[in-house]
């Protein structure tokens, strides 16, 4: 399938419409300015025929103060469309990136399941900025650059049809190359975004790993990964670097040929009384108010090139299927109760290789489900499709007897709390991290979710207490310390179905019992799916569901599963005697 490409005419109609009337402005004040850039050279022709030979000094005063109010004009709306069109086209690049980062949020977990984070930090950061280039500079030396070079050429024709039909043969050249250049240029920076996302992705990760990277000794192989990165970003810039050096260099040996023919051609004019001095100053200056934006729009054409380049990768993200899917997600849940039904459940990450097969249970609104089994045997999958971050390939899941794949997200999500394994927490403080899911909540329901998870059992030996910053992703913390502020945050949340995976994994025995007596209180009249490794963590569940190959091979409650000598009866006995 060819990739989508941004037209000039689809960034016009989106991005430059829109902003009309400050472009309209913008293009005002280009339009004066370059006006004003052309009173010095046409102003020559009459300082060296008229003025100098006649010695007329009041003129030359005129002239003077004439062609001084142009440079002042000019300096005044430069100085405006950088305030104008600068700004704004750095306002959209954070309006963009803002939109962009909100549809990334809004893409299904399976989607950062296949994707680094550095390298979408790359796409939501770098790819947006080149439409500076589309509303700010760029803008004005494409449309300055069309308006000089036109008037120019308009001038020079008057002065010198032959001299100017010989500077515009090279010229034509040029032209051809540049637009030849173009094509070959803009696959390279697409490219080149692609390469800048993977390699900051890997730089992201490693910065991120570095305890295991010092760990295992591996600082070398991650240097040496990274290079190949550094290196292949550098062949790619080679690449456009040779296509822009090929076009500059194209430039100057056709503009100096059409200079010199110019010297020569002008220079026998003069000779033959067909052109006098001013008229070929006023020539040369005129030619160079031409061709300067000429040559100037290769390097804007590269602007251009590089930020539709963007713009393609941009639309690609923002063309994706969000999950939220709200045509046919149209209910809407009000109060809930909790009860939820999986009913004949498969599920595949990649097509035709099912790891769930037919899954069938009940969990009755307030009830507490454990799910067990060996790693890889589906519990973290069934918890998944609980949460709503997957959807089944076959069979339906009803919460309070609605489809869970028509109900809408957010007002399923907003009664549901979770807490991970390896449980991710926030860079900031340990206030910031519980009041997550409910910024605006009162100190007392704060200071309540902290007793009720123990968390005051260890913040009380910190200085700051809840105030203590616990640096990135906790690392200050031991794992049963941000266990417990997981924990904090999910009786904060107050949701009605509640989701624990492997909550209590990271907690030595004194802190797993105190964290016990929390999740008590917290699994109390709300629907929960617990999994756990450790079974002596489950034995008041109301069922239990051994999960093996992707099936349920056992279900009960504790002692019904003990009774059978299963599977359950194994496990449970061997962690026992362990």
């Amino acid at each position: 399938m060819a990739e989508k490409k941004v037209s000039i005419l689809t960034a016009f109609k989106t991005i430059i419409w829109p902003r009309r009337n400050l472009v309209f402005i913008g293009l005002l004040l280009i339009v004066i300015s370059k006006a004003a850039s052309f009173v010095a050279p046409m102003s020559l022709k009459y300082l060296m025929d008229d003025i100098i030979p006649n010695k007329d000094i009041h003129l030359l005063k005129i002239l003077v103060g004439v062609v001084a109010l142009a440079i002042l004009v000019q300096a005044i709306t430069s100085f405006l469309l950088t305030k104008i069109l600068s700004v704004q086209a750095q306002y959209l690049i954070s309006e963009l990136r803002a939109q962009v980062q909100k549809k990334v949020l809004s893409l299904p977990i399976r989607f950062f399941d296949n994707a680094k984070s550095g390298a979408l930090v790359s796409r939501i950061m770098s790819d947006v900025e080149g439409v500076r280039n589309l509303i700010g500079t760029g803008l004005v030396q494409l449309v300055g650059g069309s308006i000089t070079a036109i008037v120019a050429l308009i001038l020079l024709l008057k002065t010198s049809v032959s001299m100017t039909l010989f500077t515009l043969v090279p010229l034509a050249i040029f032209a051809i190359i540049a637009l030849k250049a173009f094509k070959v240029i803009r696959p390279i920076f697409r490219n080149r975004g692609k390469i800048n996302a993977e390699v900051k992705g890997r730089l992201t990760e490693t910065l991120g790993g570095v305890r295991v990277i010092k760990g295992f000794n591996a600082e070398e192989q991650e240097s040496k990964v990274f290079e190949e990165g550094v290196d292949k970003l550098f062949q790619n810039v080679k690449k456009s670097l040779t296509a822009t050096a090929f076009m500059t260099s194209s430039s100057t040996f056709l503009l100096g040929i059409a200079t010199t023919g110019i010297m020569g051609i002008g220079g026998y004019k003069i000779m033959m009384d067909q052109l006098t001095i001013g008229e070929f100053l006023t020539f040369t200056f005129l030619l160079g108010l031409m061709v300067a934006p000429i040559v100037q729009m290769s390097n804007v054409g590269s602007q251009l090139t590089e930020a539709l380049a963007g713009l393609d990768r941009t639309e690609e993200l923002m063309n994706m299927t969000p999950e939220s899917d709200e045509e046919n997600r149209t209910i809407v849940l009000e109060n809930i109760d909790g009860d939820i039904i999986f009913d004949d459940v498969s599920f595949a990450y990649e097509e035709d290789k099912d790891v769930l097969h037919n899954i069938n249970f009940e969990v009755k609104s307030g009830n507490v489900v454990a799910l067990v089994g060996s790693s890889g045997s589906g519990k973290s999958t069934i918890a998944g499709l609980a949460a709503t971050f997957l959807n089944p390939a076959s069979g339906k899941i009803t919460i309070d007897g609605h489809d869970v794949s028509k109900v809408n997200l957010n007002s399923y999500r907003q009664n549901l709390g979770v807490v991970l394994q390896d449980e991710f927490l926030f860079e900031g403080t340990i206030r910031e991290n519980i009041l997550f899911p409910r910024p605006n909540a009162s100190e007392e329901e704060l200071q309540a979710a902290v007793e009720a998870a123990y968390v005051n059992e260890f913040t009380e030996r910190f200085e700051k207490g809840l105030d203590t910053l616990i640096g990135e992703r906790g690392v200050k913390l031991s794992g049963g310390q941000r266990q417990r502020i997981a924990i904090a945050r999910a009786v904060l949340a107050n949701p009605k179905i509640l989701i624990l995976d492997e909550a209590t994994s990271n907690l030595d025995t004194e802190s797993e019992a105190l964290i016990q007596k929390s999740l008590a209180s917290l699994t109390e009249g709300r629907t929960t799916f617990v999994i756990a490794h450790r079974l002596s963590t489950i034995r008041k569940a109301n069922q239990i569901l051994v999960i093996e190959n992707g099936r349920i091979a056992e279900q009960g409650t504790h002692d019904d599963l003990i009774a059978k000598e299963g599977r359950y009866y194994n496990l449970f006995t061997y962690q026992a005697r362990i």
